[in-house]
């Protein structure tokens, strides 16, 4: 068993899945098309529950959602309705696409090479027309399947060492992730991938949530196994990478039944055989927790970056006018995002620029940021096409809601070749590299600080990608030459680590729609 406080075991695989202009290169990977692992966890044996199809009207706007949560003891409880829309606008397919040979079917969050590994299950005590009991969410059916009968809740309790969101929730939803799903494609950095994606899905149940008047909050602290072990999951294929508890009641959940009993219920296999990355499991393994105490020191005490005082050019944020100001609703907001696919060089407002970066980090209800507001990962910005704004390199100062100039000038073609040789990090108005300082992160939590700045970054781009769907604009999450991406930003990011890009601006589908 290794020891999560051993964190040599994140910082081996941060090693060993970098990627580089050679390393991209000399990988002879390639995509067996006739083996693509199926985006859905099917259980054909199990009666399926039908949701309620009907998104209702929550009049919240997204730009409000995303920056928003509701008190921790607001007392709110969901009926079947409002859970279906959370996790509808959170995992739910949202349109489709044929294409010669099949069929693409788009959810609600991005997610790396549309693979959509996340899987979500849900515990909760007694509903409005939900027993208690243990469901796992089908999105090709938009219906739950019950695997368990009885509220379960008190061995989440347990496994998060007494967490008081957790013990007073009325629902909770366990984001699990499944390996060779995501690995089909992308071998053994789909453990990074598991971070931002789940980090997606997270950025929308929560902007939900908001809507919805529930309080939430992600957390990442928990015995690994007894959840694992709840949901039934084989760990060497499917784990548990974060919880969310939904809604505030003052009960306590009961004791649950006595034994945890395996389920063994049947599963269609995902593809015709799957290709291990021992990597992805050990790194896993390594940041897992095991006992209460463990748990217990998971909690607080969140290292904090302070930036020196600006020495550059520095550019308030600004505020959009009132007739600026978009107001549409979440739902309106989640049901048009996509993935842009190509942008058209056109430039957007430093207003538009501002309220995103406003609005997306705002703080993250989270067990490992504390003091609320806490935030792991630092942003650092190429401007391509920003009316008011120089081209060149920025650093964003959260705290003092500014941006700070480290150089100017034109850096498309730079910004290209980071972004993994990509013409969207190019073509972009601004890419936005989200960098941490990993060695602290990894001293305070151990190898599981890896999770959470992998995590956080996911649901700081996904609130990026709602704020800037919210205003018509596009954009689009990309990975990079992780070395490069550090060195370019030096030597203000001297000593961090590149951890995500997400690349925003105007799509050249808009555009040409426009003109």
């Amino acid at each position: 068993m290794t020891d999560n406080r051993n964190s040599e075991a994140a910082w081996t695989y941060h090693e060993a899945t970098k990627h580089s202009y050679l390393s991209i290169r000399a990988n002879p990977h390639f995509l067996d098309w006739a083996n693509q692992p199926l985006p859905f966890k099917i259980y054909p044996t199990l009666e399926r529950l039908r949701l309620p199809g009907e998104v209702r009207p929550s009049g919240i706007a997204a730009l409000s959602a995303i920056a928003k949560s509701i008190p921790a003891e607001t007392v709110a409880v969901p009926d079947l309705g409002p859970v279906a829309q959370l996790l509808y606008l959170s995992a739910g397919i949202t349109r489709q696409r044929k294409y010669p040979g099949g069929e693409i079917y788009f959810r609600a969050a991005a997610c790396t090479g549309a693979l959509y590994e996340v899987e979500l299950y849900l515990v909760c005590g007694d509903l409005a027309n939900l027993e208690a009991g243990l469901y796992h969410f089908a999105p090709a059916e938009f219906g739950l399947r019950r695997l368990r009968v009885a509220d379960y809740r008190a061995v989440l309790v347990e496994a998060t060492a007494d967490e008081p969101a957790i013990a007073h929730a009325p629902v909770v939803i366990a984001c699990t992730c499944i390996y060779w799903r995501n690995a089909w494609k992308y071998q053994a950095r789909t453990y990074r991938h598991f971070g931002w994606d789940n980090g997606t899905v997270l950025a929308n149940l929560l902007a939900v949530a908001t809507a919805l008047r529930l309080p939430a909050k992600v957390v990442c602290g928990f015995q690994d196994a007894e959840v694992n072990r709840l949901l039934d999951v084989d760990p060497q294929r499917e784990v548990v990478f974060s919880l969310v508890a939904l809604g505030h009641v003052s009960a306590l959940p009961l004791q649950p039944p006595s034994e945890i009993s395996s389920l063994g219920p049947e599963t269609v296999p995902p593809s015709r055989r799957e290709v291990d990355y021992p990597l992805m499991r050990e790194i896993h393994a390594a940041s897992s927790l095991h006992t209460t105490d463990e748990v217990h020191r998971w909690r607080g005490g969140t290292p904090l970056t302070r930036f020196p005082p600006p020495t550059g050019q520095v550019a308030h944020l600004q505020r959009l006018s009132n007739a600026e100001m978009p107001h549409d609703p979440i739902e309106q907001v989640i049901l048009r995002r996509g993935s842009t696919r190509k942008f058209a060089r056109a430039p957007i407002s430093l207003a538009q620029l501002s309220t995103m970066l406003d609005r997306a980090t705002r703080g993250v209800p989270a067990d490992f940021l504390d003091p609320p507001g806490t935030q792991l990962n630092d942003l650092y910005l190429i401007v391509h096409a920003v009316e008011g704004l120089d081209p060149g390199v920025y650093v964003f100062h959260r705290e003092r809601r500014l941006l700070e100039g480290l150089r100017r000038g034109n850096f498309r073609s730079e910004a290209g070749h980071l972004g993994l040789d990509q013409e969207l990090a190019a073509d972009a108005a601004v890419d936005i590299f989200f960098l941490a300082e990993l060695r602290p992160i990894l001293q305070r939590f151990g190898n599981r600080g890896y999770r959470a700045v992998q995590l956080e970054a996911g649901i700081l781009g996904g609130k990026l990608y709602l704020a800037a769907y919210a205003q018509h604009l596009g954009a689009t999450g990309l990975t990079f030459y992780d070395d490069e991406v550090t060195r370019f930003f030096s030597p203000h990011a001297e000593g961090k680590s590149a951890i995500f890009l997400v690349a925003i601006g105007k799509s050249a589908k808009q555009k040409l729609q426009e003109t």
